[in-house]
């Protein structure tokens, strides 16, 4: 198993789930860099991926439209549209047949939350995107899925948030608070798994209810 990661520090392999992961340094707004990481795992495993999960992304301190500064938008574009795009082309192209790519969005695309205009339109293009490979890749019996869930407690998500915004966040769904990382994770891992074997071109949505 290998995990990609934008640090500057060399990460080291690690044990888990009963397997060696690897860790491979990439810039996914970099077709270059991702294209090296295919092909080093492919070489180092002597096959190609049956799964790959594009979820890399960022967010930006949100806000209106009339005063959105370019550069954040910019920043957004080039990472989790450009860098989205990347990645899953060469997903589509290395991917073995009978494998799975599953691509993470949000909930957000379906929610007009105020402030979060330009954050949710990037994702609502990885939808697109992954909803266009699912018709493209069927021949070679490649399942193609999204997973959008809605907040979800993670660095990314507490980043310039106090704990108010994070209770708002909370307070948009029934269950009245952020989802957990293992939540998601389950749902990704099903739809990498036989068990979603006639699960294809879905944009699953583990989101307590939001939407």
């Amino acid at each position: 198993m290998a995990l990609t990661h934008a640090s500057a520090a060399p990460l080291t392999p690690f044990e888990a789930v009963g397997a060696t992961i690897t860790m491979h340094r990439a810039d996914i707004r970099k077709p270059e860099d991702v294209a090296g990481v295919f092909d080093t795992v492919a070489a180092s495993h002597g096959r190609a991926p049956d799964c790959v999960v594009a979820n890399a992304g960022i967010n930006v301190p949100p806000g209106p439209m009339a005063s959105f500064p370019d550069e954040r938008f910019r920043d957004l574009v080039e990472v989790n549209i450009v860098g989205a795009f990347n990645v899953l082309k060469a997903a589509a192209a290395n991917v073995a047949d009978g494998g799975t790519i599953i691509g993470l969005t949000t909930s957000l695309v379906r929610v007009a939350a105020p402030g979060l205009g330009p954050y949710s339109a990037t994702k609502a293009a990885v939808e697109c995107l992954l909803r266009s490979m699912s018709k493209e890749l069927a021949g070679r019996k490649v399942r193609v899925n999204g997973v959008a869930p809605g907040p979800v407690d993670t660095d990314l998500f507490r980043s310039g948030k106090d704990e108010a915004a994070i209770q708002r966040s909370a307070a948009m769904n029934p269950f009245n608070r952020v989802g957990a990382p293992q939540e998601v994770a389950e749902v990704v891992s099903f739809l990498a798994s036989d068990k979603a074997s006639w699960v294809h071109g879905q944009i699953v949505q583990p989101n307590g209810g939001l939407v």
